[in-house]
């Protein structure tokens, strides 16, 4: 181990891409945060940078991969990212949201070490404080299967392999967004849609986002990392064959466009089939009041001769269509993959369940202010990450556990408290969770640390005898859930991952507004065997701060 951590600190300041030690390579990534101005919408503004890239830079890995990402915060703010999806086994120490780690302080860096253990797929990076993320600082995290694991598919070239972010954009900064939410308004209606950064123009002109050879498939990595909207993405004149989401291979069912919700990640494939020419890649806006946003990109044919056709390919109406589509994607039981635990289950039909959650998402002011809650407690982050309470063994002075119940009053939730949200949870517990959506809006939910089953999204209100309209056989494994307005969700999981998980809303208004919890999974074994300790690069704040490192777990 001592020579891995030599050349860790040999490779860090190269800020290149290299690799040691052959049983589980390490990746190593140096990056610099900084504010740039640039005009996604053809208005100057200020936006977060990343190596100078807008948006950030891609990782490319490979399963069980060790990542290190030496972050150096140089914005006046202090800063975290969250590394979407990847599930950190024994490890929300690198999770990078408040409850697990305190934040880099401007003129300071932290270094990110996490291991891509067992999974595989197309994931995302982005901040998860202080709105940041609206300004960007996001990008693509890609996990490739290793060589001697065969894929359902003939795996296209490592150069036709494409990332497309796909997300809402503001002209106003993240300080002036965050302003208006403490003011105790909404941020409203966003001014547009970006793909990879632009908005794009329909006049045929401009450079091509990708360039494609006649009879190629490519691999198109569609992820919406944006703030509030869902997006309907498509590819003029081409249809896409789903392949992956969110780390799990699924049926390939071949598709028109997709509905691509807040924090969702998904893989297609694109033969390059038609007249060779340019197309538009098209993103567009779902469910918002008004004429939908748009944003376009230009692929082009190599050899090819022609503009894209002015004629834009039509986003779908309505909601009942996406539920539709959700109700279509079903897990790939034959392929050769990561599995979700319970390890290797395709039978998680089968496993009695343990316990019941019950959340319901509410909205109500609280002295004059908007508050977003999960069964009337809307989530207050301390100046001390509650995990750091936990490990340096007192919680008592930062939070109490359970201040939320599990299923919510059967009147309606018209009143919101505000406290530090935490869950005690039984560790390798198999649960089911209802998001249950009152409101009008379409959400996406969040749950950090683990794959689940979204096994049922359905009109109407939740109750037991619901169940029987769960798919208990070829359910996604994945990490997020849309539950449609006036509807609800249902996932089953299980809480084999010792530490401390967020449970979001992946709008960013309203996780920024309480709309959030921790889930603790929390092992007294205190072993090395089921957690590991706390990085001693880890920085300090709050309470614990000035205390006495803890004994460390040990084997």
């Amino acid at each position: 181990m001592a020579s891995a951590v030599l050349v860790f600190l040999l490779c860090l300041t190269a800020g290149a891409l290299t690799t040691v030690r052959s049983e589980d390579p390490y990746l190593f990534y140096t990056w610099n945060i900084t504010y740039g101005t640039i005009s996604p919408l053809g208005v100057p503004q200020q936006v977060i940078l990343i190596n100078g890239q807008f948006p950030g830079p891609t990782i490319n890995s490979t399963t069980n991969n060790n990542v290190i990402v030496n972050v150096f915060n140089n914005i006046d703010e202090p800063f975290i990212l969250t590394w979407s999806g990847i599930q950190h086994r024994k490890n929300s120490w690198q999770d990078g949201v408040p409850g697990t780690m305190c934040p880099i302080a401007p003129g300071t860096n932290y270094t990110y070490h996490f291991q891509v253990k067992d999974q595989i797929g197309t994931y995302m990076y982005y901040p998860s404080t202080a709105l940041h993320r609206a300004a960007g600082g996001f990008g693509g995290l890609n996990v490739h299967s290793r060589s001697v694991i065969p894929i359902p598919y003939t795996l296209p070239l490592e150069n036709d392999d494409f990332y497309v972010l796909i997300n809402d954009w503001y002209t106003k900064s993240h300080s002036e967004l965050r302003k208006l939410l403490d003011s105790g308004r909404t941020l409203a209606r966003p001014q547009g849609v970006l793909i990879n950064g632009q908005s794009g123009k329909t006049d045929g002109k401009g450079e091509p986002l990708f360039t494609l050879k006649p009879g190629r498939t490519y691999k198109f990595r569609i992820c919406n990392p944006g703030l509030r909207t869902s997006l309907n993405f498509r590819i003029q004149g081409h249809n896409m064959k789903l392949v992956e989401m969110e780390g799990s291979h699924v049926v390939q069912n071949v598709y028109e466009s997709l509905d691509v919700h807040v924090g969702q990640c998904y893989a297609v494939l694109v033969k390059a089939d038609q007249e060779p020419k340019d197309y538009y890649l098209v993103a567009s806006s779902r469910f918002l009041k008004g004429e939908p946003l748009m944003a376009t990109a230009l692929i082009r044919y190599e050899g090819g001769k022609g503009p894209a056709s002015p004629e834009l390919p039509k986003g779908p109406v309505g909601w009942a269509w996406s539920l539709n589509q959700f109700r279509t994607f079903r897990w790939n039981l034959t392929a050769s993959a990561a599995r979700p635990n319970p390890q290797g289950s395709y039978h998680y039909g089968e496993i009695n369940i343990t316990q019941t959650y019950k959340f319901v998402s509410s909205a109500d002011k609280v002295d004059g202010k908007l508050r977003y809650a999960i069964n009337g407690v809307s989530h207050v982050n301390p100046t001390t990450p509650p995990k750091f309470a936990e490990y340096y063994e007192v919680p008592e002075k930062v939070f109490k556990y359970d201040v939320m119940s599990t299923t919510p009053p059967a009147e309606k939730i018209t009143q919101v408290t505000l406290d530090t949200n935490i869950r005690n949870v039984t560790f390798h517990d198999f649960i089911e969770i209802i998001f249950e959506n009152p409101e009008n809006t379409i959400q996406s939910w969040k749950v950090d640390g683990y794959s689940f089953f979204a096994v049922a999204v359905e009109p109407g209100t939740w109750t037991p005898e619901k169940r029987k309209n769960y798919n208990l056989q070829d359910a996604v494994s994945r990490h997020t859930i849309q539950v449609f307005p006036k509807s609800w969700g249902a996932i089953l999981m299980t809480f084999d991952n010792a530490g401390m998980w967020n449970i979001r809303s992946e709008m960013t208004e309203r996780t920024y507004l309480g709309q959030q919890l921790y889930i603790s999974v929390y092992s007294p074994r205190r072993s090395l065997k089921e957690e590991y300790n706390l990085p001693d690069n880890a920085p300090l704040c709050g309470i614990v701060a000035d205390m006495k490192k803890p004994e460390p777990y040990n084997l």
